[in-house]
């Protein structure tokens, strides 16, 4: 059995339903989905994405990252996200790995294996797309297979995940993953203000503040976090608060105005403006229709069983 098809089917088997599946591989979850679905808001933290089966979309701002069993996705910095499955069926169901990057394996990596090409003279995008070459791809089943055999796992799969780290960091695109490791980079400077801003985004979060957590001025941070998110950070920061706020009339029940009062905005109009932007619609609306549409699956798969 080939590396992907293997993968597919370790997957299958132990993602047995839609839904992400937490497992006893440090790091790892499995995601399972049988149908195409809305963009949904996501943080994506320092991951790879590696997709067996299937198609996904990652829209970072205005620009989108498709990725499949041809291409693998990296999040180099934590970044606010709007995910959906764009490719999905009963029959053949979109399966990924997910895999948090251990910074500090990645860092010991770098300086044992250091770059043999020149590194960037700009930062590297926050999201990035790569060819899945068969290096990653045999590391990841060998790392998976070891679900099957369990009292294997805290013997085998530290060496496994050390390869999957390793063919990142030296395979196409490992500059980007070697920015993470090294403190210093842009790359490492912004990762910082980010999660400041992620801390603190219901605030002002004065943009001085940011650059100087970063350690650079308000005009050289200004131009490497957009480079790096693809958003200036008074959107990076509007992002946040737009997913928390719906977050909090989903789960919570609370109603727009109050909700966008709870994420930082004073003005219900800038809210609902700012909304309407992220989401195409004013927020109200958009909690009812994403409230029917649950209860419509929940009433669905009553049928069903």
């Amino acid at each position: 059995m080939t590396s992907d098809r293997h993968i597919v089917d370790i997957i299958t088997r132990h993602a047995p339903r839609d839904g992400t599946f937490e497992c006893r591989l440090p790091g790892v979850k499995l995601i399972r989905c049988s149908h195409p679905t809305v963009p949904m808001p996501v943080i994506y933290e320092p991951t790879l994405c590696l997709v067996a089966q299937g198609r996904k979309q990652a829209m970072l701002g205005q620009s989108a990252f498709i990725y499949d069993k041809s291409r693998y996705l990296i999040a180099s910095v934590d970044l606010p996200v709007m995910g959906s499955v764009i490719e999905a069926s009963a029959e053949e169901p979109y399966l990924c790995m997910q895999l948090d990057l251990d910074t500090v394996e990645l860092a010991e990596l770098a300086i044992r294996y250091p770059s043999k090409s020149p590194g960037e003279s700009r930062p590297p995008a926050g999201l990035l797309l790569n060819e899945t070459n068969p290096g990653v791809l045999d590391a990841a089943a060998r790392l998976l297979s070891l679900l099957d055999t369990p009292d294997d796992i805290n013997a085998i799969a530290p060496l496994a995940l050390r390869e999957i780290l390793y063919r990142l960091l030296t395979g196409p695109g490992g500059d980007v993953v070697r920015h993470m490791a090294q403190a210093g980079t842009h790359l490492h400077q912004i990762a910082r203000a980010i999660v400041w801003i992620r801390s603190h985004f219901r605030e002002a979060c004065p943009i001085e503040t940011a650059a100087e957590i970063a350690g650079m001025s308000r005009s050289t941070f200004h131009a490497h976090f957009k480079a790096i998110t693809l958003m200036s950070p008074l959107e990076f920061r509007a992002e946040l608060r737009l997913q928390e706020a719906r977050r909090l009339m989903l789960s919570e029940g609370l109603d727009a105005a109050t909700a966008g009062f709870q994420v930082g905005y004073s003005s219900p109009s800038q809210f609902s403006r700012e909304y309407v932007r992220v989401f195409g619609m004013p927020p109200s609306k958009h909690a009812n229709l994403l409230r029917h549409r649950a209860d419509d699956r929940q009433v669905q798969g009553t049928a069903v069983s």
